[in-house]
């Protein structure tokens, strides 16, 4: 076993050479671009997938389904992994299992393996992203946070733009294997820079897993996204489902109750009495509800409803990525003279509008409008999301650091699945039930859910009026900016 020496307690700061410091938001962009890509690049490989396994469309939802319920079980767990291993120990292991996955999921045979091997991604997945995101907040200044941050989400937005693309590019000019294959050379390079360049932060002392927790708080979220998969459909009945949803409702206010009576619970939920975290958290959970749910209604919209291929559907999103990285240049000096509280209003009401205006786009918009439209989302977009990460550790402290980023990083993962279920929900009220569907009642009905997400985003700026003028500005580096560094 190592010494404290070797291992030093989280809450020192450990001194980083300048190739490490240069390289470390590199590493963990790239294991976030990995992990938010596999969330997206399988959309449109489904019929190829489904013809090759021999199994209909439909119960591909599944494979989908598997790596976030995955996700959301298991990022809980993290923090405490990194706190008791070391965070170089975990980033490794999340990395190699999910480089694992990806090639068990490349060589899998039939459905039921391919699901298998997607919880076994998603449970690499789950440790990557806030074990990432925590070695940042304790490698960084407060200063320096909003910097890095805003390095490491570039790829975390820009992947699940491309992912579209480069699932119909693999589909059409490889094999739909590679999609999971193209994860093994950049999990190994990943792997060689983790043991080369991530500090290794870890607590001397650590207390007991909460198990109970873990079963209480994992089997409700797991149950409750399963229940929003399948919402509307006729393989469970009415009664069957609401008391699948109790079942998963009581478990959580269950493990709330549990939450409350042991010194160490699995989520701290005690955070939530910080203002500026509860605020960043919460509002990023009902932000995303209606944000969450665009990637998959718009290239639905493109082509189901517009008659566009995949490629070209992937090719209209594209903008979005490139918004968002332009957004970068600004974002200091919109944070300084705007303020976090007011950036958080004032940008979820205009995303708000920007998810309604896609319900404008039909047969006769123009591909430069619709670029445009992208553009413009990407950017705001971009903005909102890296404003709500990096605020949510505007307050808290280094001991409370893995806490707060595994409680950030389940929120986002639950907001994202359900709000993904509340888009198919929407249209699906909103489309009538006959077969075949025509293409202007596809477009229909979807612009009509378009309307409904935007009007739900706009609302959740409700939460972020709890926040008051300054909050953030240590993370915003606003006196370093004004002074001109």
């Amino acid at each position: 076993m190592n010494s404290p020496e070797s291992l030093p307690d989280a809450s020192q700061t450990v001194p980083l050479s300048e190739a490490s410091k240069h390289l470390l938001p590199w590493l963990v962009a790239v294991a976030l671009f990995m992990e938010s890509l596999d969330t997206t690049i399988l959309n449109t490989a489904v019929p190829a997938i489904s013809s090759a396994l021999k199994v209909g469309p439909l119960s591909m939802k599944a494979v989908l389904a598997s790596y976030t319920l995955s996700l959301a079980v298991f990022i809980p767990i993290s923090g405490w992994m990194a706190d008791r291993f070391g965070t170089r120990r975990v980033f490794a292991s999340a990395i190699g299992l999910f480089t694992l996955g990806s090639l068990l999921c490349g060589v899998s045979s039939n459905i039921h393996l391919l699901v298998a091997c997607r919880v076994l991604q998603g449970m690499g997945g789950a440790m990557m992203v806030p074990v990432g995101r925590l070695t940042l907040v304790r490698a960084f200044a407060k200063s320096e946070l909003l910097r890095a941050m805003s390095f490491v989400s570039i790829p975390a937005l820009v992947a699940p733009m491309l992912g579209p693309i480069a699932g119909g590019l693999i589909v059409g000019y490889l094999h739909w294997r590679f999609i999971f294959f193209l994860n093994i050379p950049i999990g190994l390079v990943g792997l060689v820079l983790v043991y080369l360049h991530l500090p290794d932060y870890r607590e001397e002392k650590t207390h007991e897993l909460d198990l109970v927790g873990l079963i209480l708080f994992g089997s409700g979220i797991a149950l409750l996204s399963y229940v929003l998969e399948i919402f509307g459909e006729h393989a469970l009945s009415s009664r069957e489902v609401s008391g699948l949803l109790a079942l998963s409702i009581f478990m959580l206010v269950g493990y709330a109750a549990h939450a409350k009576n042991i010194p160490f619970p699995l989520l701290q939920l005690s955070l939530f009495r910080i203002r500026t975290f509860r605020a960043a958290v919460s509002g990023s959970f009902f932000t995303r509800l209606g944000m969450g749910g665009v990637p998959f209604l718009l290239p639905l919209l493109y082509q189901v409803g517009l008659g566009y291929t995949p490629i070209q559907s992937g090719l209209l999103i594209m903008p979005q990525a490139m918004g968002a990285m332009a957004m970068k240049l600004f974002m200091p000096a919109v944070l300084t003279r705007l303020g976090y509280r007011g950036v958080l209003i004032s940008n979820t009401v205009l995303i708000g509008l920007l998810i309604m205006a896609f319900a404008s786009i039909g047969l006769h918009t123009s591909i430069w409008m619709i670029a445009v439209q992208a553009f413009c989302y990407g950017a705001f977009s971009s903005l909102q999301y890296t404003s709500m990460n990096t605020l949510a550790y505007a307050d808290t402290t280094e001991q409370q650091a893995s806490s707060a980023s595994s409680i950030a990083s389940t929120m986002q993962q639950m907001s994202v699945s359900f709000g993904v279920a509340a888009a198919g929900i929407t249209t699906a009220l909103f489309i009538p039930q006959t077969n075949p569907t025509t293409a202007n009642e596809t477009v229909r009905g979807i612009h009509l859910a378009l309307l409904v997400l935007g009007a739900l985003t706009i609302a959740s700026t409700v939460v972020f009026r709890s926040l008051r003028k300054g909050d953030g500005d240590d993370v915003s580096h606003q006196k370093a900016i004004h002074a001109g560094g």
